[in-house]
């Protein structure tokens, strides 16, 4: 998709982005997202990271990759993840890391929404894959009430998972969006 082509699809949709430089600095990064309330946030998302030339990788869940889905998801760099099995996905991330010049991988933390829309803890295997691939973890924001889509800020994972998570939830929560921890984050 073009750069152009991008910028198009979100002035149609009446779509604003702001992207604070420092925060994608980096040659490799994890970068998470919230709020994620539909799919359509990761068509948003591949469209954002179009516009700003960013070669970005996301991890989505396997069910989506059946035809005619598939060969358009693999071309465009997405990654299925079977969350019903433990696939060392921590380990794969890590050494792909460790392989590339330049890498981003774009993770939903919070794709496990309850029934209802039941707010649940966020999943920490963000921060797992980048500790253990020594890369940043940059945040993402869709703020729907004014319709634009920031990268705002970014933290590297520190030794201890606890602190860098309640770091996160206070910088979305300067945004007004709220995201739930884990009770136990070790």
């Amino acid at each position: 998709m073009d750069q152009q082509l991008g910028k198009l699809i979100f002035k149609l949709n009446g779509w604003k982005y702001e992207v604070n430089p420092e925060a994608l600095s980096d040659a490799k990064q994890v970068i998470i997202g919230f709020p994620h309330t539909t799919n359509l946030d990761t068509v948003r998302a591949a469209i954002f990271f179009h516009i700003l030339k960013l070669n970005y990788h996301i991890l989505v869940k396997k069910e989506l990759f059946k035809f005619p889905l598939a060969p358009i998801l693999n071309r465009l760099g997405f990654i299925p993840v079977d969350r019903a099995k433990s696939q060392n996905v921590v380990q794969q991330m890590a050494d792909i890391f460790a392989k590339s010049e330049r890498f981003s991988l774009v993770i939903a933390p919070e794709a496990t929404r309850g029934k209802n829309g039941e707010k649940r803890p966020i999943r920490t295997g963000f921060w797992h894959i980048a500790k253990a691939s020594g890369v940043p973890i940059v945040l993402m924001l869709w703020d729907d009430a004014v319709e634009t889509g920031r990268i705002f800020a970014k933290i590297m994972p520190s030794e201890s998972m606890e602190n860098d998570l309640k770091e996160i939830q206070r910088l979305y929560a300067a945004y007004g969006t709220q995201i739930e921890l884990p009770q136990k984050t070790i």
